[in-house]
């Protein structure tokens, strides 16, 4: 029997890297992310553990090696432990159907005290952490919880546990602009990567993007005055580009979704908790992996609409925040994606 077609999609971009959503619930409300009294989904219509699990074997028999567990917050949701401990051992597995070279986790750091060392011990080496300021006032302004010190309290249990860690920072004009550079210092001073990323505009959120969105080209320029940023080789197949910092010895990664298009490579397709696939961040075209799983033939209607998926990949998102009161690109959030 002859194993299934590798994902390609119809510009001949290899698929091999799958963002899997566990959740879109998130114990943080970050104001550029979600409004304060966010509706999530009914429970019962978000994926059980073992479909995920189902689902991500079946991608892993058509070629995916990389799985990322997003949110909303991953580790909120109950015994997600036993779905990374499962996936786990699929890394570097030689039975023919299918493997992972690698299992990784994007947090915002709050439950990574409990779980840092479960996490390592099940096989993840490497984890982003979301955090936007390293000031107690302003995370909370921003996040709308008093959390920070959980959020650093997981960070140093991560350091601990092995981690390799990488910080993940939305640049927001007038809320954290003043302290992108000594952000980057500190993690690079912790031996931890440092990307920054620009607001995307999806979901409604109670501000308007147009007032916090900073171009990160205006932030290279302003990092380049006070170091020595020299272009990386470093290359992890997602979209951000990368400089070595002379100055702090680390390495800085630039996520920028508005000012410099990043599709042309792009490699990854995203599934969110109730098994929708989204064949592109920026975009509406989707495939319904809950009911495939559900049906009378999980394996061959899950193939099927892959298949579907891969003639539906568009070609790149259209992200623009260039007027006031714009409606977002997309109405769903970021949380109901998956980060």
């Amino acid at each position: 029997m002859s194993s299934p077609a590798p994902l390609v999609d119809q510009f001949q971009r290899r698929i091999t890297y799958l963002r899997l959503s566990v959740t879109d619930r998130c114990d943080l409300r970050c104001a550029y992310c979600m409004p304060e009294r966010m509706t999530f989904l009914p429970r019962k219509d978000v994926l059980t553990l073992d479909e995920m699990h189902d689902l991500a074997l079946g991608f892993m028999a058509r070629g995916i090696t990389r799985i990322r567990l997003t949110g909303g917050e991953p580790l909120v949701r109950r015994d997600m432990i036993e779905l990374v401990q499962a996936l786990g051992r699929r890394i570097g597995a030689d039975d023919g159907r299918g493997h992972l070279e690698e299992l990784t986790l994007t947090t915002n750091g709050t439950r990574l005290a409990e779980f840092a060392e479960p996490l390592r011990a099940a096989g993840v080496r490497r984890i982003n952490v979301s955090l936007d300021t390293l000031d107690r006032e302003s995370f909370a302004r921003l996040t709308r919880r008093d959390s920070l010190p959980q959020v650093l309290e997981g960070l140093a249990a991560a350091k601990a546990a092995g981690l390799r860690v990488k910080l993940n920072t939305v640049a927001l004009k007038g809320v954290n602009e003043h302290e992108i550079a000594d952000l980057v210092a500190w993690a690079h001073g912790q031996s931890f990567e440092a990307t920054l990323i620009e607001v995307m505009p999806l979901g409604d959120v109670e501000e308007d993007r147009i007032d916090h969105y900073l171009p990160l080209v205006a932030v290279q320029e302003d990092l380049a005055r006070r170091w020595t940023l020299t272009p990386s080789g470093h290359r992890t197949g997602g979209p951000a580009r990368y400089w070595d910092v002379a100055e702090t010895g680390g390495r800085l990664g630039l996520i920028t979704p508005l000012t410099n298009n990043f599709c042309d490579g792009c490699n990854r397709i995203r599934v969110t908790a109730t098994g929708q696939l989204y064949a592109c961040l920026g975009g509406n075209e989707q495939v319904d992996l809950r009911a495939a799983l559900r049906s009378a033939d999980p394996r061959g209607a899950l193939d099927e609409a892959l298949d579907v998926a891969m003639k539906i990949k568009p070609a790149r998102h259209n992200f623009a925040i260039d007027a006031r009161g714009a409606v977002p690109a997309l109405a769903r959030h970021m949380s109901m994606t998956g980060g």
